[in-house]
């Protein structure tokens, strides 16, 4: 495994950091709508990067973790009259990704976005995003798909893998897709967040099956649906790790569980991400750890030195990890 992020990049200053920051792995994006990326557009996004001495492992596709509303592709959950030209397109995009020699793309099957309540303080004055369901509007409405059954929401879901799974294990590209963060109990704005739980995501990674078809596994967002992730996280990243259905790891903490929680910084949340680095390791897990949602903090490029302190943070575990797993971690 090695260091990776996916902060986003503004200039390329921030390309020049992250090398000198020892950030060599990136799943990073060229600008504008991914529905329109060329593969002439993948390729020299791809060589800009490795002329900074950066590598591209990773590009998202035009599914993300915004509210539909505001998606690249929202007739794909919502069956709207476009979803077949939304899938081909997507097929169309892995065929590029593969020719570009990018081996893994993300992506997310969000249809209410990423719900948080007010910011809470943390450490030294930070301002660190939670989520607390007594705090949350019971009332919102639904988005634009209005009331959606579990089951009708797994039929759209597996519409979309049918298709495009053969295309991505075809062209030997890994799609990596984030739960649903966070969890939110069933029917709330209209829906049940089926890749909000565990058995969820066990169920998603096992329809379809293929190698190419797998998890970019939030860390966080996954604590987040347990009742106590300190003590459950290990058994579930055992179980998508000795499967093979890890591509990409969110390396984020919290502090709570199920409908309650903070995000915090790797070193203080309730779960213990050292034990969680040698279960990795252990595992076998060969592709970017990179840190995800940092907390809000002082200074004139707060989030630039909040990814530098994560950045580093992983940095030491991974060189401790070297030590007691050869070969476990590469450059």
């Amino acid at each position: 495994m090695y260091l990776g992020t996916q902060n986003g990049v503004r200039d390329d200053d921030d390309l020049r950091v992250m090398a000198q920051l020892g950030v060599r792995h990136l799943n990073d994006n060229p600008p504008g709508n991914p529905h329109d990326w060329s593969l002439d557009v993948l390729l020299r996004h791809r060589e800009k990067l490795e002329s900074f001495g950066l590598v591209l492992d990773m590009v998202q596709l035009p599914l993300g973790s915004r509210p539909i509303e505001q998606s690249h592709s929202p007739d794909i959950l919502s069956a709207g009259p476009d979803r077949d030209r939304q899938i081909d397109s997507i097929c169309r995009l892995i065929e590029n990704i593969a020719r570009a020699g990018i081996p893994a793309a993300k992506y997310n099957l969000n249809i209410i976005g990423i719900p948080r309540t007010p910011d809470e303080p943390g450490r030294g004055g930070s301002l660190n995003a939670s989520f607390r369901w007594d705090k949350a509007d019971h009332d919102a409405p639904p988005t634009l798909v209005g009331t959606l059954s579990e089951d009708e929401n797994w039929e759209r879901i597996d519409y979309f893998l049918e298709r495009v799974i053969p295309v991505a294990e075809a062209n030997k590209v890994r799609l990596a897709c984030h739960p649903h963060d966070p969890y939110t109990p069933p029917g709330y704005r209209g829906v049940t967040r089926v890749l909000g739980t565990v058995e969820g995501l066990k169920k998603f990674v096992l329809m379809r099956e293929s190698p190419y078809h797998g998890l970019n596994f939030c860390q966080g967002s996954v604590g987040e649906m347990l009742e106590d992730p300190r003590t459950e996280i290990d058994d579930v990243i055992r179980w998508f790790g000795s499967r093979g259905k890890i591509f990409n790891v969110h390396f984020r903490n919290i502090r709570g569980g199920k409908l309650s929680f903070m995000e915090t910084f790797p070193d203080e949340g309730d779960m213990d991400m050292w034990r969680s680095m040698k279960l990795y390791a252990e595992l076998g897990y060969p592709y970017m750890v990179m840190p995800d949602h940092v907390p809000t903090i002082s200074g004139r490029d707060p989030e630039g030195v909040a990814f530098a302190f994560c950045y580093g943070y992983l940095a030491a575990q991974l060189e401790a990890l070297s030590q007691l797993y050869p070969g476990s971690v590469t450059r």
